[in-house]
Formats: C-alpha cells, structure tokens, sequence
C-alpha cells in the first residue's frame, strides 16, 4: 500500500470514528442496531469502531441502571474522547473544506468546456 492509500485509509476511519462519536455525543442511549442504522453502516462495521473508540478509552460503555432489559447500554465520551472529538472535528472540516474547493474547481472547468464547445459550434 502507498503513502496516498495510506492516508486514504486513516482518513476513512477517522471519518467513521468521528461519525460514531458525533452521533453517541447527541444521544448515548442508542442501540448498536439503532447507531448503525443511522449511520448507514452495517452491525458488524459499528461493532468494530466502537470497540476500536472504547479500546483507546475514548468511549466508556455502562449499563442503563434504571433499564428492565440489562442488556441495553449508554455509550458515553470520555473527557479525552471529548478532547479527541474536538480535534477530528477541525480535521474533519479542514478535509471537507478541500473537497469543496476541488469540486467547486472542477465544476467551474466543466462550465468553462462546455461554454468554449458551444462557441466553436
């Protein structure tokens, strides 16, 4: 694998992590089923990333103690997940501000040939 694939690959997990954190941040009550369901990743991807978050103490998991079912969970941000959100917040903006302008470049081309095909008809 490449240096590109590489980030590729780093970027799209970040994403995921960043995804899963911004969702358990504004309702920590979700199920897993529900979680991936919003997210539109399947169970087995959710699972995975969660376990990667609670694994580098970004995500702590506790029973629901007022819950007749005990096999529900919260899923909470730790202060260094919280810390951690924040700074994939910015990288995560940075990289949709990128993606933007490149497409904002190229849409701006694809006007520009097809303004230039028009005048030499």
């Amino acid at each position: 694998m490449n240096k590109s694939q590489e980030s590729l690959v780093f970027y799209r997990q970040e994403d995921a992590h960043y995804r899963v954190m911004q969702a358990l941040e504004r309702n920590p009550d979700l199920t897993q089923r529900e979680l991936s369901k919003e997210l539109g990743v399947s169970l087995g991807k959710l699972n995975y990333c969660l376990k990667a978050l609670i694994d580098k103490g970004w995500v702590k998991v506790g029973n629901f103690s007022h819950s007749k079912n005990k096999m529900n969970y919260a899923y909470l941000l730790t202060p260094k997940g919280i810390s951690e959100k924040a700074r994939m917040t910015q990288g995560f903006l940075n990289r949709k501000v990128e993606e933007y302008e490149a497409l904002r470049a190229e849409i701006n081309l694809l006007k520009s040939e097809i303004l230039s095909s028009k005048e030499t008809r």
